[in-house]
């Protein structure tokens, strides 16, 4: 298969899973929301086209049974109730599965015919469940032993069934009976007929025809059997048993309904059971419970994003930008042949302003919408609420707000962290909102905001809050920090402290956030984004926690300094004073500088990188770090030049080397390590 179809196959399908949850969402909020019902039918219905049209034949036999749960609901022959959401929710599950697993191997190995049967099992709990065992036993005249006689069918393992099928009154019955047969195949397996295939297709036979099938459960053969057009009507037999007794099937397979008999009519207008019989509610909890095991991924976990769309204009001009550039670098060079250092010198003015704005047209082209990742966690929040018994009203505002395709993947799981935060510690369970005079329903809002080079992304929710009491014990308890530093915090102080590894306040460990929930991880991945967290929080009001992360990161203005034979850039965001060395001082044996009366300690950048080469110890020269991002100052021999420079980060073994972010590749072919001046 072409990479670039499955590919392409595989994003249209994230994407339309992701509006399909959304949607569904909308729908169980407002069962009357038509336009809600109209788009899932159309996502279910294009999925299901596209599954098939890739030879994914489980997963488009899946989106097919959804498609006709939902084609029932929007028919009002069926209620939309929290047990049949979830049935829809798990089919869904086990669709993003599939893409999942055909995008990590190229193919599908999922067995569906479980869930499958499930949802079309609520489907025809309405043609038939008005019925007594008793009477869909009468429903079939012929004993099963009489139905097999003379049979000649394959080994099957699983249930088999006979299926006396009408055309009803037509003109050309081997013709329909024909076209029948080709729509029964599309949905079941066919084991062989009764008269032969040659003889249903020549129109030989009284009213009916018989069919044997092999199906995992009598509701699902019946269901498919009744979403056939061109059938008129069919009486379904098991006749698992009878094979078996005749030998005709050697498996020793037991029967997977009970029921011996049953009618499935094409149009039938009897009103369909909800999924809150017993019956729907054990499919339904065995759907979900299959489809979390085969998944293998945490709840609304993001994968990398692998694509982006680029505008056809933003292509044109990227297009007419590299012209410019062959052009430019013709005239370059001719200069520098003939000597025209004058000529040479405009024409390096003139690529500068054009690689400037090739620069600028593709970090545009790499910056991906926030809806990208928030889109999936309209579900997660759904999710957990019902796992907690929690009422939770999620809203998301500024989901068009742009950020680099690296910062957008990188910050998914921070906002995860938060969220299950916020869901399981923060909003009280309704009955004691109700008692704290609180609305049932608590109030969760992800919000987005662009401030020149920064996005500002908020999580907020109308819960307890965090309580301050808890957090400044917690914190003595641990001895995150001394009694007179804690005593000396301010409320807003004290709650940066959720930050701190393995930090809690949380009373209980839970199964969907655990002790801690990650909240120092948030903090070092918005850190090592060059981003900024803060936390404020007012006690039963609530708390937002706020992320301030950068558009773009891949082009940083630097300093560069000099220490022995080697030289560093600083990123010049976090330098705030240059001085020469001589002002630093030593204070208990360690050197440090004043600045406003607080004291910088001095880290030696050539004994912390054991640089060779001659340095110039106590000469040389001071770089004062920014008090926000770190109170230290750096000790070079020497500070060059500043220029923006394209930072690639440490991969492999060098990942995570304290002291260094990436590295930057020069003009001369030189490489210079970036310093990350927190964990130096």
């Amino acid at each position: 298969m072409d990479d670039q179809y499955l590919d392409a196959f595989i994003r249209e399908s994230e994407e339309a899973i992701t509006e399909l949850n959304n949607s569904l969402l909308e729908l169980e909020s407002d069962p009357e929301n038509t336009e809600a019902m109209d788009s899932i039918f159309r996502t279910a219905h294009t999925l299901k086209g596209n599954f098939g049209a890739m030879g994914f034949d489980d997963a488009s036999e899946l989106a097919h049974a959804i498609e006709d749960l939902l084609d029932e609901m929007r028919d009002d022959q069926l209620e939309v109730t929290p047990e049949i959401m979830d049935l829809i929710f798990a089919g869904v599950d086990r669709i993003e599965a599939i893409v999942h697993e055909i995008d990590e191997t190229g193919q599908s190995t999922a067995d569906t015919d479980a869930i499958v049967a499930d949802i079309r099992g609520v489907m025809n709990e309405d043609a038939v469940g008005s019925e007594t065992d008793d009477e869909r036993t009468a429903g079939s005249s012929h004993d099963p032993s009489e139905l097999i006689a003379g049979a000649e069918l394959p080994d099957v393992d699983g249930p088999v069934y006979h299926a006396a099928v009408s055309v009803g009154d037509s003109q050309m019955p081997g013709v329909d009976a024909m076209l029948a047969l080709e729509s029964i195949e599309e949905e079941l397996d066919v084991l062989g007929t009764d008269p032969s295939r040659e003889a249903v297709e020549d129109g030989d036979f009284e009213d009916t025809f018989g069919v044997f099938l092999a199906g995992a459960q009598q509701s699902a053969v019946e269901a498919a059997l009744s979403a056939t057009g061109k059938i008129e009507d069919a009486t379904v037999t098991d006749v698992t048993d009878a094979v078996e007794a005749q030998g005709s099937n050697g498996k020793g397979s037991s029967v997977a309904d009970g029921t011996s008999g049953g009618k499935a009519s094409s149009g039938d207008g009897a009103k369909r059971a909800t999924a809150d019989s017993p019956d729907a509610d054990t499919a339904t909890a065995g759907s979900t419970q299959s489809a979390g095991a085969d998944d293998g991924q945490e709840t609304g976990s993001v994968e990398e994003i692998k694509s982006v769309r680029v505008d056809v204009d933003q292509l044109d001009e990227l297009h007419g930008l590299v012209e410019q550039l062959v052009t430019s670098r013709i005239k370059l060079r001719r200069a520098v042949e003939h000597d025209h250092l004058d000529s040479a010198s405009e024409n390096l003015n003139e690529l500068d302003k054009i690689t400037a704005n090739l620069q600028n047209t593709v970090m545009d082209m790499r910056l991906i919408p926030l809806r990208k990742v928030v889109g999936k966690f309209p579900r997660l929040v759904r999710d957990l609420s019902r796992d907690l018994g929690k009422e939770v009203d999620f809203t998301i505002e500024g989901e068009d707000i742009e950020l680099d395709r690296t910062i957008l993947t990188e910050i998914s799981d921070p906002l995860m962290h938060i969220l299950r935060n916020s869901v399981d510690h923060g909003i009280e369970p309704p009955e004691e909102r109700e008692r704290l005079g609180k609305p049932r329903t608590g109030e969760v809002t992800l919000s987005a905001s662009r401030e020149r080079d920064h996005v500002i992304i908020e999580v907020a929710d109308d819960g307890g809050g965090l309580d301050v009491d808890a957090i400044r014990e917690q914190a003595l308890d641990r001895g995150v920090r001394s009694p007179d530093e804690i005593e000396a915090m301010t409320d807003s102080d004290l709650y940066d402290l959720i930050f701190h590894p393995g930090f809690s306040t949380a009373e209980e460990v839970t199964d969907t956030s655990g002790r801690g929930v990650g909240m120092d991880v948030v903090h070092d991945t918005v850190t090592k984004l060059d981003g900024s967290v803060n936390v404020e929080s007012t006690p039963g009001e609530g708390t937002t926690v706020s992320l301030r992360l950068p558009v773009t990161m891949a082009i940083v203005k630097v300093l560069f300094v000099e220490v022995g034979d080697e030289q560093y850039g600083i990123p010049i965001k976090n330098v705030d004073e240059i001085t020469q060395a001589t002002e630093a001082q030593t204070i208990n044996g360690t050197e440090v500088i004043k600045h406003n009366d607080d004291i910088y300690p001095v880290v030696d950048l050539a004994e912390t990188f054991d640089v060779p080469g001659e340095t110039k110890n106590g000469d040389g020269m001071l770089v004062r770090i920014r008090e926000s991002e770190r109170r230290v100052a750096l000790h070079c021999d020497s500070v060059e030049s500043q220029e923006e420079v394209v930072v690639k980060p440490l991969e492999g073994l060098l990942s995570g080397t304290p002291g260094l972010s990436g590295t930057a590749v020069l003009g001369d072919g030189n490489i210079v390590h970036i310093l990350d001046v927190v964990t130096l």
